[in-house]
């Protein structure tokens, strides 16, 4: 392959599935919130596929860049723009808010078990023809991308998805506590993610399950 065919390739091979899963996670938060009465995200015109309102620079571009040339492709993690929610404008907030949270996280699930249905469905690497190939790569790093995103997302520390499920069951003080930690959570559980092999060892076993799942 002609190598700047081939950095377009690995380009596509990583970017397309992070943005995919990203994007759809958002607004699976998003779509949640306006099911139950908050109109927030939709307002702000957050409920579309367009990857170019979710993007953070940071989350979106420049983590996954630095992972992918630092890990040379071993770990792939990135994310978007959170999607603004009303809390306060659900109409059950106790019960609604662990809905929404839950909602990115299952989404990233569901996208995972269809890339493992895509890999099962493909030829196997011997047979497979350069486009089968390429796409059997895709539907890997979709399988991967949406593991880590769904396992990542469900740390029980705010901002986090699972830090808001478990804030939804404390009782009113210790949620209060557990809050407090909201401004530097996730800047305290990357940095134990990247220099701690955690997360892997939660998301090979998951990816294994889906792809026996899928025969």
């Amino acid at each position: 392959m002609v190598p700047g065919v081939q950095v377009v390739a690995e380009l596509v091979i990583v970017a397309v599935p992070i943005l995919a899963a990203i994007v759809f996670h958002e607004v699976a938060h998003g779509a949640v919130a306006y099911t139950f009465g908050d109109p927030t995200a939709a307002r702000a015109g957050r409920l579309t596929l367009n990857p170019l309102p979710h993007i953070d620079p940071f989350g979106t571009v420049i983590l996954p860049g630095l992972l992918y040339l630092f890990t040379h492709g071993a770990l792939l993690f990135g994310y978007a723009r959170p999607v603004p929610v009303d809390f306060g404008r659900l109409r059950h907030p106790g019960r609604d808010t662990v809905l929404v949270a839950l909602a990115g996280p299952v989404t990233n699930l569901v996208l995972a078990t269809a890339s493992a249905f895509v890999l099962r469905m493909l030829p196997p690497p011997q047979a497979a023809t350069a486009a089968a190939s390429f796409l059997r790569d895709v539907a890997f790093a979709s399988l991967t991308v949406n593991c880590v995103l769904a396992v990542f997302n469900l740390i029980p520390v705010p901002p986090l998805d699972g830090g808001r499920v478990l804030t939804a069951f404390l009782p009113t003080g210790a949620a209060r506590a557990l809050a407090q930690v909201e401004g530097v959570g996730l800047l305290v559980v990357l940095l134990v993610v990247m220099n701690s092999n955690v997360i892997g060892r939660l998301v090979r076993p998951l990816m294994a399950f889906l792809l026996c799942m899928m025969g």
